[in-house]
């Protein structure tokens, strides 16, 4: 399963409203419950902190990878949000987050969640690509921008 199949326009979203790591959980386990009808918002949540209570997914130069497996997840969902403000996400290296891709995964997705995970991980450490999303314009300009490093690293 490629990240450019389980990332549909609609879920990269463009300046959203930060605050601290637990409202950007929030907001995303909200959005994602809303679009995908076999999740509950608050279980997605408890999984995402469980999974930040076993060590901060910052990975550095104001990215997060937050990720959960779910019982309720029939295939892998992927998100990207590109917040309004950076937020203290007790990243690797200190510094605040901008760029959040957030990856659910099925419970027995082994394999896959971790091909996945690098392959996000990749792409996100290039510079010249965390640069492009930043400056992206639209919601439509930053999906756009995700595809085509997406593709850049296959």
């Amino acid at each position: 399963m490629s990240l450019d199949a389980i990332l549909p326009p609609e879920r990269t979203l463009f300046d959203v409203p930060g605050g601290s790591k637990k409202r950007v959980l929030e907001f995303f386990s909200t959005f994602i419950a809303q679009n995908t009808p076999s999740l509950d918002s608050q279980e997605v949540f408890a999984r995402l902190i469980a999974r930040e209570r076993l060590g901060s997914t910052g990975i550095g130069n104001g990215v997060a990878i937050p990720h959960a497996r779910s019982p309720h997840c029939k295939r892998p969902v992927a998100a990207f949000l590109r917040l309004a403000e950076p937020v203290d996400f007790d990243a690797i290296d200190g510094e605040p987050v901008d760029l959040v891709f957030v990856l659910l995964v099925p419970e027995e997705a082994d394999a896959a969640h971790l091909a996945l995970l690098a392959e996000v991980a990749g792409i996100m450490n290039d510079a010249e690509t965390r640069s492009r999303l930043r400056g992206s314009q639209s919601q439509r300009d930053l999906h756009e921008r995700l595809i085509e490093a997406i593709r850049r690293q296959g």
